[in-house]
């Protein structure tokens, strides 16, 4: 594949950043805004049911024209952080986004308020139905909701606030170079490259790997101290002002799952945090270790790791789709032959992996770093899982598009679990299936374990920061002791891993994202199971799950392939089937 096609084409969306195209649709939602306030301010409540059917339509239609433009910019400055012009774009799309946001933010209020008896009314409205999920999500953040003034001011402040401070570090974090000796030559990595030698086969190679990104972070200490204290300050007080009583509830609150079934879910898996200990040692025996240390945890287990191109790589993810479905391959194939993925890692690319689903007129795109790993063909697996949501989902509205958080790593994982089966069906070395088998069992550690690992780090940051300044040695302190609950005397964390909070962009971006993976894989694993023993008449069930995108509480979603959520074992399901693949892999070791 020609280096070029291994770039996304944002043509698609735009012919170039200063093309007039782009131009035109930024310049006119000032006006669209306004005219949208001037036309439905303080008029909400007093709309009978068709008008306000009507301005909510005419409310996502203005949101829909918007989220071109701006996720435009978002791809633009992931894959140049450095770019001049990239990053002029992206600030102003993040100051006009700040803009729109405060002249819009008075129809969510307004929405928020109806009485009940009137939210009722509208909810025994046949045209309506496709917005109730919607509306219902709105309503339930009426008791921490403030005046529309205020709101808008804590919007207008969020630009130099948070936001501010997001930006800063993503653009530290992509702008990182490393450099270190492998081979007998001192050479130039860029942080995904050198993350990537974790699964390098010398020991020495992936600890001096690990600690020096580690300790590069560890160089820019004051910058990470602020944005954590500072990020975590903010959520603070905005948590009083709103009278939250826990950092998580407003997540929690979002994603439609009550604090204590998340609490619960936490609960169990640190109940099987002996699954991964035993795991760990089963590892150390194969390298003939007394104990693991944390930069060996992805070791391979095979004399020399296979290495991957990314023509292979890709045409094996293709297939374990279109194996399932031929539907399902070529959705995942268009991603590449539209030059919708951006692929390899460089300087000022914004580090790791992700899915951008735009709305559901437009292509969504994908963002890998790929260095040639098995992990990287389970992260393309991931993404494209990721995207196939999006295009599946697209029937839906914008308001009903997005899946919730919980949900939203559902396709992503199945994906993964579709590529370890084709890979381990067509795989006849005993040596290579002992290989995929771990690869698999360090995926769902990683994927459930380590995701509580870092919501109970970020739990206790927040309720710490309440009591003042945290330094850099009590955050590192907080984020040993939880990482050393996981790995209890199973493992040795190496000293430069006392920065390893510092590079984790959910803190950051999302807040209390991490716990959605750990419930993703669970379902994921409950899912596959009834595939694998229901076949085919699994699908139709599955593939309404994936269309329903947010249109649904995640309970009612689940239901739709056949799966209780509310089920008090249903969460220790998934990790007897862990402690399955272990038993396998005790088998062949």
């Amino acid at each position: 594949m020609p280096q070029t096609d291994l770039t996304w084409n944002t043509a698609l969306l735009y012919p170039a950043p200063d093309s007039p195209e782009l131009e035109a649709d930024l310049g006119s939602f000032e006006k669209l805004a306004a005219d949208f306030r001037d036309k439905f301010f303080e008029k909400t409540a007093t709309l009978d049911n068709t008008a306000l059917l009507a301005a909510i339509r005419e409310y996502e239609a203005l949101q829909n024209l918007m989220s071109k433009p701006f996720c435009y910019a978002h791809l633009l400055f992931a894959s140049d952080s450095g770019n001049e012009v990239y990053r002029a774009i992206s600030q102003r799309c993040s100051e006009l986004g700040n803009k729109l946001s405060q002249q819009l933010l008075f129809f969510d209020l307004e929405l928020m308020e109806l009485s009940d008896d009137r939210f009722e009314s509208f909810r025994a409205f046949p045209e309506a139905a496709n917005y109730l999920h919607f509306l219902e999500g709105i309503r339930k953040f009426r008791p921490h909701t403030l005046k529309e003034n205020e709101e808008r001011l804590l919007t207008r402040k969020d630009l130099t606030g948070v936001r501010a401070f997001t930006k800063l570090f993503d653009e530290l974090s992509a702008s990182f170079s490393y450099q270190m000796e492998l081979d007998g030559e001192l050479k130039t990595f860029t942080g995904e490259e050198l993350l990537s030698l974790l699964h390098h086969t010398s020991p020495d190679v992936r600890f001096r790997a690990m600690t020096v990104f580690l300790e590069r972070h560890g160089e820019h200490g004051i910058v990470y101290n602020a944005v954590f204290n500072n990020m975590a300050l903010d959520h603070g007080q905005e948590m009083e002002l709103r009278q939250y009583q826990t950092p998580i509830q407003p997540t929690n609150i979002g994603n439609e799952i009550p604090d204590e079934a998340v609490e619960h879910l936490m609960c169990v898996t640190e109940a099987n945090y002996g699954l991964a200990q035993e795991y760990f040692r089963i590892k150390a025996g194969i390298f003939k270790m007394e104990k693991l240390r944390n930069c060996d945890v992805y070791a391979p287990v095979a004399e020399a790791e296979r290495k991957y191109d990314f023509a292979e790589a890709k045409a094996v993810v293709v297939d374990s789709y279109r194996e399932y479905s031929p539907e399902f391959g070529n959705i995942v194939e268009a991603f590449f032959t539209e030059r919708r993925v951006d692929v390899l890692p460089r300087t000022g690319k914004s580090g790791g992996a992700f899915a951008m689903g735009i709305s559901p007129e437009l292509p969504p795109f994908l963002l890998l770093n790929f260095t040639g790993t098995l992990r990287d063909l389970a992260t393309i697996a991931h993404e494209a899982g990721h995207g196939l949501h999006f295009v599946i989902s697209q029937k839906q509205s914008l308001l009903n598009y997005h899946a919730p958080l919980p949900l939203a790593e559902t396709a992503s994982v199945f994906g993964e679990m579709l590529l370890t089966r084709r890979l381990l069906d067509n795989e006849q070395d005993p040596v290579v299936r002992k290989s995929l088998l771990c690869a698999k069992i360090e995926d769902i550690i990683a994927t459930t374990f380590r995701q509580t690992v870092l919501t109970r780090f970020e739990l206790r940051l927040h309720n710490e920061r309440t009591a003042g300044l945290l330094s850099n040695d009590r955050i590192s302190e907080i984020w040993l002791e939880e990482n050393g609950k996981l790995f209890g005397d199973s493992v040795e964390m190496i000293p430069a891993y006392s920065w390893g909070w510092s590079y984790i962009s959910h803190f950051i971006h999302s807040r209390f994202y991490c716990y959605s993976y750990t419930f993703a894989e669970l379902l994921v694993l409950a899912l596959f199971q009834k595939y694998r023993e229901e076949g085919d008449s699994f699908k139709p069930g599955y593939h309404a799950l994936l269309e329903s995108g947010g249109a649904l509480s995640p309970a009612e979603t689940a239901r739709l392939a056949g799966i209780d959520i509310t089920d008090s074992g249903f969460w220790q399901k998934g990790y007897d089937v862990l402690a399955g693949l272990i038993e396998e892999l005790k088998q062949i070791v």
